[in-house]
Parts: structure tokens; C-alpha cells; sequence
């Protein structure tokens, strides 16, 4: 049980519900609230089939290119440990999203669904943790059902985002995303430690 609330944690952490809303509303501004609705339950589906797409292909990939369990542990998380390093130092996801904003008529798939939702740090992610090595059928298909949950957060989120944006403001946003970005710096430390300690049998 504690590893699924460990899992579920990370994956909130390396999504980043919270941190889609202000991107969300940047790029809905001109839209009506029918449409507003419309564009955060396709982006999270869109979001939800890329996400699955690697999780199941993601371990083929791997295999296809012979790359060991050890150097994707440590090559993960050193791309999940600079992502994080954005979270915590950078402009933030909010903003860095608002700029990719170029199209306001096709902000569903981008920047909502790629690469706000299902960012390389999250796509990176599922892969780890769905590893056929190190996980059993019944950890990745639990994994699989995390990712859904926390999408289906993140939905309800965008759903509710102008009224939860007045609640808290882009500052407590901005908080809560440097806080999930240190958790997800622990997760890819210990990714990198991990791949140090298989790979030199310790």
C-alpha cells in the first residue's frame, strides 16, 4: 500500500496538475465555457493515450536498442533530476507553457495536452515505473491505473481552473509546483543511485 501512495505521489509530482491550469487558461481565454470544458477532457484524453502508448511500447524501445535497466536508471534520472531543477529554479511550467502558445486553435493537443500534461518528464516516468524487469504485471497494471487517476485529477482540475486560480493565485500555484519539483529531484536521485548500485552489483 505504501508504494502505491509513493507512486501515486510521484506521478502527481512529475504531471503536475496544478501547474496546467494557468497554461490552460492562457490558452482558453478567447473560448466560451462549453468550449473550455470540451478542450480539458480531450487534452487529458489525448494526454491519457500518449502516457499509455509508452507505457506499454516504452520497455520494446528499450529492448530494441539494447539499452540495459542500469543506464536507463541513470540516464532518467538525470533528465528527470534537470527537469526537476526547471521546476525549482526556472520560470516554472506556467509560463514556459504560456509562451509556446502560438495557435490559439489547436491548444488542445499543444501546449495543454503535449507538453503540459504529458511532458517528457511524465512520459519518462511511466516507462521507469512500468520496467518489466523490476515490476510484476500487477505493479505496472496498478501503475497504469495511478497514471489514469491522476489524469483524471488533472482533468477536473482544468474543468474547475478559472475558480481554483482566484482561490489560491499563480503565486500558490507556483509554490506547490517548486514543492513537487523537490520530490520529484529525491525520485531521480535515487533513480541514478539505483542504476549505480545494479550496474556495480553493490
Amino acid at each position: 500500500m505504501l508504494e502505491v501512495v509513493k507512486s501515486f505521489l510521484f506521478l502527481f509530482a512529475v504531471i503536475d496538475p496544478l501547474g496546467s491550469i494557468p497554461v490552460f487558461l492562457e490558452a482558453t481565454k478567447n473560448f466560451d465555457d462549453k468550449a473550455k470544458k470540451k478542450v480539458a477532457i480531450n487534452a487529458s484524453l489525448i494526454a491519457a493515450g500518449i502516457l499509455l502508448f509508452f507505457i506499454v511500447v516504452g520497455q520494446v524501445i528499450m529492448e530494441t536498442m539494447n539499452i540495459s535497466l542500469s543506464a536507463f536508471q541513470i540516464s532518467g534520472g538525470v533528465i528527470l533530476f534537470i527537469f526537476s531543477l526547471t521546476m525549482i529554479f526556472g520560470e516554472g511550467r506556467p509560463e514556459e507553457g504560456k509562451h509556446l502558445i502560438k495557435d490559439y486553435s489547436h491548444v488542445t493537443v499543444f501546449p495543454i495536452a503535449i507538453p503540459s500534461i504529458a511532458s517528457p518528464g511524465a512520459i519518462l516516468a511511466v516507462v521507469l515505473l512500468t520496467d518489466n524487469n523490476t515490476q510484476t504485471v500487477l505493479q505496472q497494471a496498478w501503475t497504469t491505473f495511478l497514471v489514469f487517476l491522476v489524469l483524471l485529477v488533472t482533468c477536473f482540475l482544468l474543468l474547475f481552473a478559472r475558480r481554483i486560480q482566484k482561490r489560491i493565485g499563480e503565486t500558490g500555484i507556483t509554490v506547490i509546483g517548486k514543492i513537487m519539483g523537490l520530490i520529484l529531484a529525491s525520485f531521480a536521485i535515487q533513480n541514478i543511485l539505483s542504476g549505480i548500485k545494479y550496474y556495480f552489483n553493490i
